[in-house]
């Protein structure tokens, strides 16, 4: 697989999305092109706006993630959220169709609703609305169910080409609006370690969808004007690599990007995938999710403690991994480093994650307006000292919330 312009965009057409390929920039300039946004009217620091991966979009170098719409945050809060969010200059947000977290059958679904009732007062074209696809799983059956209306029979999620249709149909009657800017693979139909493991044991291998069905699917959307760009989710080196091959054999949009779990406390992406992904190979930006772990990496859960109202209070087991003795010493580095920088924790995770050349956007979770504007404030430079410090702890505790 060679570098290649992709020229893909929200289009009826050919001719249509040739237009719009006027818009890009060379695939170097792509990785480093920002353009400073608006200083938010209430004050605070001024998010800077880029271009994601090799699309036509640009978008605020903070993303609004919206997981906990409709499970710890009701609708007023959310859209107290979203509206805050847009007068601090983010202008990206990244849903899912199985939301909210805990996925549940009576609230899945809500976080787009919630998100699609905001969207009615906004102009759609000033907002850059992602949302991803669920992959294939056991126990998830309603899921699918509800990708229609009236809910239609349950069946394990799959990213076969009528599922991935009916779940971007589905998302698009739930945000009410006729096209989606980013649609993502949530996970891969194949087997893939995740989730804290890393070590692959082919015994779990079934047989998976093949690849140019996937992206023929996503195709025949883009080509009817109902995505205007894809990308990944969970993805592996092998897996970036089979899904651009696929696109190419089909002259196809390759994926613009890729939403993995990259943090302080795991770091895998900054290998073999990061060097797949660079401007000047496929030019695939990283969406980093859980950069703070869970909220671990905060300190709230040090010591044993489990604050009334918190993630791994009410969903106990689903975090684990964040939740061990080797994170728990990497944590109290991290908190000293924050300390003496006079940055708050959060603050620390979320511009780390700035840092990296490879993020252009990196989605930022809060269950209250004022967690959401401390994270807002966590876009600034890092300077020498503090990445240095930063190494040194993470080479000290490498990746300790892997659990293999």
């Amino acid at each position: 697989v060679v570098p290649r312009r992709n020229h893909s965009a929200h289009a009826n057409s050919c001719a249509c999305r040739a237009s719009m390929a006027s818009f890009c920039v060379t695939a170097k300039a792509m990785a480093s092109a920002a353009s400073p946004a608006m200083a938010p009217p209430s004050g605070g620091r001024v998010l800077k706006r880029v271009r994601l991966g090799d699309s036509s979009l640009q978008v605020s170098e903070a993303c609004l993630g919206t997981m906990t719409f409709g499970q710890q945050n009701t609708e007023a809060d959310a859209h107290a959220q979203l509206a805050y969010a847009w007068e601090r200059g983010v202008n990206f947000l990244d849903t899912a169709e199985i939301y909210p977290v805990m996925p549940m059958r009576e609230t899945q679904g809500r976080t787009s609703e919630y998100v699609g009732r905001w969207l009615r007062g906004m102009r759609r074209e000033d907002v850059v609305v992602a949302s991803k696809v669920s992959g294939r799983s056991v126990g998830l059956a309603w899921v699918p169910a509800n990708r229609v209306v009236p809910r239609g029979e349950e069946e394990n999620p799959k990213l076969d080409r009528k599922s991935i249709r009916l779940a971007v149909e589905g998302e698009l009657r739930r945000l009410q609006t006729d096209y989606i800017d980013l649609i993502q693979l949530h996970w891969p139909d194949r087997y893939v370690p995740s989730f804290g493991r890393q070590q692959y044991d082919p015994s779990n291998e079934w047989e998976a969808i093949p690849f140019e069905e996937q992206v023929a699917a996503i195709q025949e959307l883009i080509d009817e004007g109902k995505i205007r760009h894809w990308g990944l989710s969970n993805e592996t080196t092998y897996g970036v690599m089979q899904h651009c091959m696929a696109a190419d054999k089909l002259g196809a949009q390759r994926p613009v990007t890729v939403q993995n779990q990259f943090s302080l406390v795991h770091r895998l992406f900054e290998s073999e995938l990061a060097e797949a992904c660079a401007p000047s190979n496929l030019n695939i930006g990283l969406l980093p999710w859980s950069a703070l772990a869970g909220g671990a990496l905060t300190g709230k859960y040090l010591n044993g403690a489990m604050p009334e109202g918190a993630r791994f209070s009410q969903f106990e087991g689903r975090y684990d991994r964040f939740n061990t003795p080797r994170m728990e010493n990497a944590i109290k580095g991290y908190l000293k480093i924050a300390e003496e920088a006079g940055l708050t924790p959060a603050q620390l995770g979320y511009a780390f994650c700035r840092s990296r050349w490879y993020i252009p956007s990196t989605i930022v979770g809060a269950t209250s307006v004022e967690q959401l504007k401390e994270n807002l404030e966590s876009f600034v430079d890092l300077d020498e000292d503090i990445l240095k410090a930063i190494d040194e702890v993470h080479i000290q505790f490498r990746n300790p919330s892997l659990t293999d």
